[in-house]
């Protein structure tokens, strides 16, 4: 009777184990807030399926991304993400692509993807790169030329800045088929509705006509 006793505790155990070493899914956009009646859902984690018998290669598909980005604003950069939104087939396979166009000294602005890492290769120019990690908040940086690869981690502040007198073109894979984006300068001077200037004028600690300059630029 005993053996069976432990047999049953063993088992429980591993059970509380397998339990344990499970995990939700990521995240696929900022917050998906439960409702009980799925009459009313409207969004689920991710996408709805198409019906399997009814899908095309065109799914699969998306045209363009030899064609430059126009860089003529204020960063001098272009992004074209290719996310699940684009190209209906990458739903649940997490991973999307990115090609980003740079003006002489355009930058990608500091910013964080919450919901994937970003590995980067340079086809054209040369780029200076970097990122920031949590607390202590350590910089990483590299330059990179024609063929070099640089990895961000997800969730971390990271930029590429063109550092060369031409164009610039690089690619990125990105690890969700709905990475998101957070720019640093947008999401805290530009919000909507904006942040209180006296909340920014501590964090910052500056005047608080800095503070309502860099909001009127965003």
């Amino acid at each position: 009777m005993k053996g069976v006793h432990f047999l049953v505790t063993l088992a429980l155990l591993a059970l509380a184990t397998s339990l344990a070493s499970a995990y939700d899914p990521s995240p696929l956009q900022d917050f998906c807030v439960a409702i009980n009646n799925t009459n009313s859902a409207v969004f689920v984690n991710g996408k709805f399926c198409k019906d399997p018998a009814v899908v095309t290669a065109d799914d699969f598909f998306f045209p363009g991304l030899n064609v430059p980005g126009n860089t003529e604003n204020k960063v001098g950069f272009s992004v074209n993400l290719v996310n699940v939104d684009k190209l209906p087939g990458l739903n649940t396979l997490g991973i999307s692509l990115a090609r980003l166009d740079f003006a002489p000294y355009g930058l990608n602005p500091p910013h964080i993807h919450p919901r994937g890492t970003e590995i980067l290769v340079v086809v054209e120019g040369t780029l200076y790169v970097g990122f920031v990690t949590s607390n202590p908040n350590k910089l990483f940086t590299k330059v990179l030329n024609k063929g070099d690869v640089f990895v961000f981690p997800i969730g971390l502040i990271h930029f590429q800045f063109n550092i060369g007198q031409t164009n610039a073109l690089a690619f990125a894979g990105l690890s969700s088929q709905n990475p998101g984006v957070i720019t640093i300068a947008n999401a805290v001077f530009g919000s909507t509705p904006p942040i209180n200037p006296d909340v920014l004028v501590k964090a910052f600690q500056v005047d608080k006509n800095v503070i309502d300059y860099l909001q009127k630029q965003f």
